[in-house]
Protein backbone atom coordinates (compact mmCIF):
# COMPACT_ATOMS: atom_id res chain seq x y z
CA UNK A 1 0.00 0.00 0.00
CA UNK A 2 2.84 2.35 0.83
CA UNK A 3 4.47 1.86 -2.58
CA UNK A 4 1.26 2.77 -4.39
CA UNK A 5 1.08 6.05 -2.47
CA UNK A 6 4.70 6.81 -3.33
CA UNK A 7 3.83 6.42 -7.00
CA UNK A 8 0.36 7.98 -7.03
CA UNK A 9 1.18 11.29 -5.35
CA UNK A 10 3.95 12.39 -7.76
CA UNK A 11 1.86 11.28 -10.75
CA UNK A 12 -1.06 13.37 -9.50
CA UNK A 13 1.22 16.36 -9.04
CA UNK A 14 2.58 15.80 -12.55
CA UNK A 15 -0.95 15.74 -13.97
CA UNK A 16 -1.78 19.04 -12.29
CA UNK A 17 1.48 20.64 -13.40
CA UNK A 18 0.96 19.36 -16.95
CA UNK A 19 -2.54 20.79 -17.10
CA UNK A 20 -1.40 24.17 -15.79
CA UNK A 21 1.59 24.48 -18.12
CA UNK A 22 -0.41 23.05 -21.01
CA UNK A 23 -3.20 25.54 -20.60
CA UNK A 24 -0.71 28.41 -20.43
CA UNK A 25 1.08 27.28 -23.59
CA UNK A 26 -2.16 26.06 -25.24
CA UNK A 27 -0.73 22.57 -25.72
CA UNK A 28 -2.33 20.43 -23.03
CA UNK A 29 -1.69 17.10 -24.76
CA UNK A 30 2.07 17.55 -24.80
CA UNK A 31 2.44 18.90 -21.29
CA UNK A 32 0.00 16.45 -19.73
CA UNK A 33 2.02 13.53 -21.04
CA UNK A 34 5.29 15.13 -19.92
CA UNK A 35 3.86 15.75 -16.45
CA UNK A 36 2.61 12.19 -16.09
CA UNK A 37 5.92 10.69 -17.21
CA UNK A 38 7.99 12.93 -14.94
CA UNK A 39 5.71 12.18 -12.00
CA UNK A 40 5.92 8.46 -12.64
CA UNK A 41 9.71 8.66 -12.82
CA UNK A 42 9.91 10.54 -9.54
CA UNK A 43 7.53 8.06 -7.93
CA UNK A 44 9.58 5.06 -9.05
CA UNK A 45 12.80 6.60 -7.73
CA UNK A 46 11.12 7.41 -4.40
CA UNK A 47 9.80 3.87 -4.02
CA UNK A 48 13.23 2.41 -4.79
CA UNK A 49 14.85 4.65 -2.19
CA UNK A 50 12.21 3.66 0.36
CA UNK A 51 12.87 -0.01 -0.38
CA UNK A 52 16.63 0.49 0.14
CA UNK A 53 16.02 2.25 3.45
CA UNK A 54 13.84 -0.62 4.66
CA UNK A 55 16.58 -3.14 3.81
CA UNK A 56 19.18 -1.31 5.91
Amino acid sequence: MENEKLLAIPVAIGVVAGIIIGSITENIGLWLSIGISCGAGIGVVASQQKKKEEEN
